[in-house]
């Protein structure tokens, strides 16, 4: 592996590191603390709608980091792939990774905030609550695609 290629892979493996760490921060840490504001401020000064819209923003900005990390996976593995230094585990992971990634960034977020838009009516109704739980499983499946890819190139560039 030569010199810039090396420190390509690196720049790589930080950055999906940092995507997945800042994923797993913002579902581990950000909404328990956003969505339990009365806790932290001595009583109810937000309702459960706005802690939402709160906890929205946060995941937009994410959302900004996954689109930028999708670009990076195009590059990188498209260039292994081209390379002939492919494998089964690394493809399917990164084909989960796209899909995921994408379904997080240009279908839930936008789905769900045209939902806040609608009112708080609307983010008690049916459709919003399977389209919220269909995001958390798709973030879960995108985080653990996310992990193996990691671990495949890791495992790769430890040769």
């Amino acid at each position: 592996m030569n010199k810039y290629f090396r420190i390509a892979t690196m720049a790589y493996l930080i950055l999906l590191t940092a995507t997945l760490g800042a994923g797993l921060f913002a579902g581990i840490v950000v909404a328990p603390v956003t969505f339990h504001t009365e806790q932290w401020l001595g009583g109810i000064v937000l309702s459960h709608y706005q802690e939402g819209l709160i906890m929205t923003q946060n995941f937009v900005r994410l959302s900004y980091l996954v689109n930028f990390m999708l670009v990076a996976v195009a590059l990188y593995e498209g260039y292994k792939y081209k390379k002939f230094e492919r494998d089964t585990v690394t493809q399917v992971a990164t084909f989960f990774v796209f899909a995921t990634g994408l379904l997080f960034s240009q279908y839930y977020i936008p789905d769900i905030i045209t939902m806040q838009m609608a009112g708080e009516k609307m983010t008690k109704s049916a459709a919003f609550i399977a389209t919220h739980k269909g995001s958390e499983i798709n973030f879960k499946i995108f985080s653990l695609a996310l992990l193996v890819l990691i671990v495949r190139n890791m495992q790769k560039a430890c040769k």
